[in-house]
């Protein structure tokens, strides 16, 4: 089984991707188990977020890193929350205090304005000083819910409605959300590029 690093302490980001790779003969590892910090991402977009992630994961661990910086984006707020998806309430928030700001932030948006997407930028470097770091982007669309339902997922997924679907994406069955999901779609390119690792 090939072994990478995945550059992320979020615990839903490494079952979804842990569950997907596992199938394809591949072991992730939390970058926990070599001691890699968390990076701060000072990027201006995901993609630059992704590439310091996975940077200092390979670094601390010797391996290939895979890291992802994702996050939603929301029509009526200009793209916002975007690369600040995960503090969007504050730096220590959790995922509860970023989605009641996010609802805060949408009451009375009717629902015409209320479209949205998760982006993920993935990004594989081979090695730290990797001059070429694979790219890889999925984008899903839905729209904002006005209160959370489901019980699955992370996140903003108690509000994220999936039209194709017609229930919110923490209504989804893990197996199907990880199918057509941005993080899902990113990662079949990744697995699409797999020679290379």
């Amino acid at each position: 089984m090939k072994k990478i690093v995945l550059a992320s302490n979020n615990a839903g980001k490494a079952r979804e991707i842990g569950a997907v790779l596992k199938s394809r003969g591949i072991e992730v590892l939390p970058q926990s188990e070599f001691g890699a910090p968390e990076v701060d991402e000072t990027g201006l977009t995901f993609v630059e977020n992704a590439i310091l992630k996975a940077r200092s994961a390979a670094k601390y661990s010797g391996l290939p890193a895979l890291a992802d910086d994702s996050g939603l984006e929301v029509d009526a707020l200009q793209g916002a929350p975007g690369i600040y998806s995960a503090r969007y309430a504050g730096t220590h928030a959790s995922d509860t205090d970023n989605l009641n700001k996010l609802l805060e932030e949408l009451q009375g948006v009717e629902d015409a304005r209320r479209g949205a997407r998760f982006q993920c930028l993935m990004v594989l470097m081979r090695h730290e000083l990797d001059p070429t770091p694979q790219i890889f982007q999925g984008t899903w669309e839905g729209r904002i819910e006005r209160e959370a339902s489901g019980e699955n997922g992370f996140g903003y997924d108690p509000v994220f409605f999936v039209p194709t679907h017609n229930c919110t994406a923490a209504q989804l069955a893990a197996e199907e959300k990880n199918r057509i999901s941005h993080r899902g779609q990113a990662l079949v390119q990744f697995l699409n590029n797999l020679p290379t690792v």
